[in-house]
């Protein structure tokens, strides 16, 4: 068992379901976002031109990053939405710990990204660039010095997530934080930590990455191509636990978004203070009365009541209900108010696979469609604050599975604006 999956269902629980009566949460212009087209023939806007000098990295501290430029396969530079025109489908696919531990989960999933045109959210474990041997290094709050309720990778593994993580991001995929120990239960739970701690361990996470070279003493490989202090704006919390203490610091520190909330619905975003609240959804559950948070582990803990390795003949038939779940949001969404979907994941064997292969059904399934924009969280909130604030006021009035009254061409004219019959400003 790979030490991601050693972690015992208990810590991972991110839910068993939200009924109708109470909700029963336990913490785990129109074509901007699909502008990656080449300028000209074999020719990617990000990469220069035949015969173009090319500057060498700048390494950053002893190396373990370094500034290489604008990031590559961004899409273009987000404007308003249109007077009257329908916004784009969001859908953001996410990855909580994003270590590769020999399955082949990373790469499987940067490949189906590349073959759809899709941007993903990588939030990773600082953990998992620190050898165990070395871990006496991390000063976890309210825990013993070293502890991990997620273990450490081997050194073959964690070079593993070191090469993926190196080209999420030239694939142009984002990379945020999942923290490091992920404890969420007892007294050393993130639930219950301060604002200081948060402080220590966003520090300590981003002090992890910067410095990984160090920590391993692998001065042969290759740096990671960004600048982490730059390019961490964002994270979702162990459990989806702890964000009301954790949003002062992440403002402190210019973050831009949180993905921690426990329990979102399917309607626009608004702020906490100061920063963009990204929760995961409640979506239909096929054959229930109630609605499942939009993350694999909640699927599980609904399926299999938190057994990762319950009897295989059921497989088949919750791999469906997975995959038709994903669906059921998307399409709810998707036929009413446009809002955003967001989609945890985690890279891991659950229940034969089955998560992971309604994950890339679903993003098989949607992608291409008209007016979908598979993003990360990053480019995401790029979008939203392009846009006009009356704008995402009304986008924001509207309910789960809510039609726009009137249509969109008539909610989203300016106040005072109408349409003649021949569709002209009257």
């Amino acid at each position: 068992m790979s030490d991601i999956s050693r972690r015992s269902t208990a810590r991972l629980g991110l839910g068993v379901g939200l009924g109708a009566a109470a909700a029963t949460l336990t913490g785990c212009g129109h074509d901007e976002h699909h502008s990656r087209s080449p300028t000209g023939p074999g020719h990617h806007p990000d990469q220069p031109a035949a015969g173009a000098k090319q500057a060498l990295p700048r390494l950053i501290g002893d190396g373990s990053t370094a500034y290489t430029g604008r990031q590559p396969r961004q899409p273009a530079a987000p404007t308003r939405l249109e007077a009257g025109r329908k916004p784009p489908q969001f859908v953001i696919f996410s990855w909580d710990g994003a270590g590769e531990v020999g399955t082949g989960l990373f790469p499987r999933f940067l490949e189906l990204a590349r073959r759809h045109d899709a941007g993903m959210t990588f939030f990773l474990s600082g953990l998992y660039l620190l050898p165990e041997a070395r871990k006496r290094l991390y000063d976890p709050p309210n825990n013993p010095q070293g502890a991990s309720d997620i273990g450490y990778l081997t050194n073959a593994h964690l070079k593993e997530t070191l090469k993926y993580v190196h080209q999420a991001w030239t694939d142009g995929h984002e990379i945020g934080t999942h923290f490091n120990g992920h404890f969420c239960s007892g007294s050393g739970s993130v639930a219950n930590w301060t604002p200081a701690q948060w402080q220590s361990e966003i520090e300590q996470a981003r002090t992890f990455v910067k410095t990984w070279r160090t920590n391993t003493g692998w001065h042969d490989q290759p740096s990671l191509p960004f600048d982490y202090d730059k390019e961490l704006v964002g994270g979702r919390t162990p459990c989806l636990l702890g964000q009301e203490n954790l949003l002062p610091v992440a403002r402190k520190l210019g973050w831009r978004y949180d993905a921690s909330s426990p329990g979102g619905v399917q309607r626009w975003p608004s702020k906490k203070h100061g920063v963009w609240d990204l929760p995961l959804q409640a979506i239909p559950f096929p054959g229930h009365r109630f609605e499942v948070l939009s993350m694999d582990y909640n699927i599980l803990a609904n399926q299999s009541h938190n057994s990762t390795r319950a009897p295989s003949y059921h497989y088949p038939a919750w791999r469906t209900q997975a995959t038709q779940s994903y669906l059921a949001g998307f399409q709810r969404a998707y036929e009413t108010n446009r809002a955003p979907m967001f989609i945890g994941n985690h890279f891991e064997e659950w229940n034969g696979g089955i998560y992971m292969d309604a994950v890339e059904a679903t993003l098989t399934h949607i992608a291409g469609k008209k007016d979908v924009r598979l993003v990360s969280f990053r480019q995401f909130v790029d979008w939203l604050d392009a846009q006009d604030p009356a704008v995402l006021a009304k986008l924001r009035a509207l309910e789960v599975g809510q039609t726009p009254p009137g249509g969109w061409n008539a909610y989203l004219q300016p106040t005072g604006r109408t349409k003649t019959a021949a569709g002209k400003p009257a």
